[in-house]
């Protein structure tokens, strides 16, 4: 990860902790059942990327990260006022942990997927934040980012 990278997850990591060190509560997130069982694994896995406009795969959950890079993926959402999607929690299932990076064919988690595509991980998703691209792919789905309503906020200003 590049420095300016790095900082700038460091900061999307303080952000998202409120003043008791806690993290900021996510409405309309769903912790979603990896449903492990039985069937293939693929098309399980095809099925879950493709159930909801916005599906993560992290360690922990998005109330309760359990890794910095998880946490940046949950900020990066919230800042954009992305509330509604599915969240896998990779630690509860270690052949979900697998089977979603070889799917993806991508090593690390998070991993997140927009209308059944897989996008990246947390450094692919803040690059996104970073250049504007992320607020577009939202927009293809339509999701309007929050960030589109803070800039017309200052721009009437």
């Amino acid at each position: 990860m590049s420095a300016s990278l790095g900082r700038a997850a460091a900061a999307l990591l303080r952000w998202g902790r409120g003043a008791s060190g806690g993290v900021l509560p996510g409405a309309g997130v769903r912790a979603a059942s990896s449903g492990a069982g039985g069937g293939g694994q693929a098309e399980q896995l095809d099925a879950m990327v493709k159930k909801d406009k916005v599906v993560v795969f992290l360690k922990g959950t998005p109330e309760q990260p359990q890794c910095g890079f998880s946490n940046a993926v949950v900020q990066i959402l919230r800042l954009h006022g992305v509330r509604d999607y599915a969240a896998y929690n990779v630690l509860d299932d270690p052949e979900l942990r697998q089977g979603i990076k070889d799917y993806s064919n991508w090593p690390t988690i998070p991993q997140v997927f927009l209308n059944g595509e897989f996008v990246g991980g947390c450094d692919i998703l803040l690059q996104m934040h970073q250049n504007g691209d992320l607020v577009e792919e939202l927009k293809k789905l339509g999701i309007r980012s929050a960030l589109l309503d803070e800039k017309t906020d200052q721009d009437s200003k």
